[in-house]
């Protein structure tokens, strides 16, 4: 019998547990799930014969140890920091290794060693990234294949909420970690290339350049750009095309919505403020705005914004009771940024009965033969309910099948990777349909960079 330690049972575990829990008996596999919480990890496994839950504390070396000692091969789920500690333990003892985060330079530090034992440390194989990796180098090798030149390549995703669950204003819920939203954007101006000239947007700016493209049966979006479009240049063979821009999706409005609170202050996570556990929304507010004797938070707010009363932007800031005089923050030596997920977390936190939705839109700009083409290439997942998420779906099932494909020796490269390679994302992507993982690619003319596609 096969052995799969996973470690972390969290939410973005459910699909990946449930897939392999599947393939358990077909392919002789017995999975240990750990976690902190042995609750947890014991849900997760439905009470399955060919699965154990266990306590697992990362920090105890003697039980890291002995568990990844005795497994075929370990997929992590911790938070990204935490996976060093295993990797090492993984060179160690010889295993094999899989993750979804991205690969940190401690982890790329590790290459060699790797490599010397024989082993590969899949990272960055889960939705984004991962699933982008996979989907966007099939169709940039199919191009190069038939002798093509890259001139355009943009890439968008969007953690966003089904249209059946879509019942505010903003069109947006939190489906995955809500600090990671609030300081989106943050620490450092975004950097990409168009038309063959680097381009920078600064974080004060950033939620007022979007690009707005449409997904067919689903209407229209709107993209902000990632902080580092330039990461993947070199991985995708991408040096010598003139644009290259990868964002974030959300609805049309949104991020003219969420600039308010950039400019505000709202999203600064730098410093504490004071007295914020007795603090009330309306506080919190006011905190921002300059003092006058005699108007109003909500009129010195608009005034400050210009906006008017008749706006739907400040239809947005009354649905999410930011002027509530008798809710309190009711956290400690909290910074503006916590303050405000608190708040945003009041409103847009899914409920039972909500769906998630996955949005990934890839733009392929290129020429052959002296004419220029396109590919748009769409891909669109609902989940099922609060446990079966869409993004626990497009995170995990992709991390268990690479763990799969890695036991069966169908994978042999070595090393720190990525999924950039024909013969892990070829079979990948084709199961992954199989489970509603599908992208729609389609010829359109070739746009280019269209500057009245971008908002000022």
């Amino acid at each position: 019998m096969r052995h799969v330690l996973i470690i972390g049972a969290g939410r973005s575990a459910s699909s990946l547990i449930e897939y392999l829990l599947q393939k358990a008996e077909p392919e002789n596999l017995h999975i240990t799930i750990g976690d902190l919480s042995v609750e947890l990890a014991s849900r997760k496994t439905k009470g399955h014969p060919r699965a154990t839950p266990v306590a697992f504390d990362i920090f105890n070396e003697e039980q890291r140890n002995n568990y990844i000692s005795n497994a075929d091969i370990v997929i992590s789920m911790l938070p990204a920091h935490l996976h060093y500690e295993v990797a090492k333990d993984c060179i160690k003892h010889k295993k094999n290794m899989v993750t979804a985060s991205y690969i940190s330079p401690a982890m790329m530090d590790l290459d060699e060693q790797v490599k010397e034992n024989g082993l590969i440390f899949m990272n960055e194989i889960g939705l984004d990234p991962g699933i982008d990796h996979m989907s966007a180098m099939k169709v940039l090798d199919e191009i190069r294949d038939k002798g093509g030149k890259v001139l355009l390549f943009e890439s968008f995703c969007g953690g966003l909420v089904a249209p059946e669950s879509d019942n505010n204003l903003w069109n947006y819920k939190f489906t995955w970690n809500p600090r990671n939203v609030v300081l989106a954007g943050q620490g450092g101006a975004a950097k990409f290339i168009q038309e063959g000239n680097y381009k920078y947007i600064p974080y004060n700016k950033l939620f007022r350049r979007t690009e707005f493209m449409e997904v067919e049966g689903f209407g229209r979006f709107e993209g902000y750009a990632n902080r580092d479009s330039l990461k993947y240049r070199s991985v995708y063979g991408l040096d010598d095309a003139l644009t290259l821009y990868r964002g974030t999706l959300r609805r049309v409005g949104y991020s003219k919505a969420w600039n308010m609170f950039v400019q505000l202050g709202m999203t600064d996570d730098t410093y504490i403020m004071e007295n914020s556990e007795n603090m009330s929304y309306r506080d919190f507010t006011n905190a921002f705005l300059p003092y006058h004797p005699t108007d109003s938070v909500e009129l010195k707010l608009r005034h400050i914004l210009k906006i008017d009363q008749d706006d739907i932007q400040w239809d947005k800031l009354m649905e999410l009771d930011i002027f509530n005089a008798s809710k309190k923050v009711g956290l400690r030596n909290a910074t503006p940024a916590q303050i405000l997920e608190k708040i945003l977390s009041d409103k847009w936190t899914l409920s039972p009965d909500d769906k998630d939705m996955i949005v990934m839109y890839h733009k392929f700009g290129y020429e052959v033969n002296g004419k220029k083409q396109q590919i748009d290439s769409t891909m669109v997942c609902i989940g099922e309910d609060q446990t079966y998420t869409a993004m626990a779906k497009t995170v995990g099932l992709p991390v268990a099948m690479a763990a799969l494909q890695i036991m069966n020796g169908n994978i042999t490269l070595k090393g720190v990777q990525l999924p950039i390679y024909k013969e892990i994302y070829e079979p990948i992507l084709k199961e992954l349909e199989e489970f509603g993982v599908v992208f729609n690619e389609k010829h359109v003319p070739y746009m280019g960079y269209n500057p009245n596609n971008v908002a000022s």
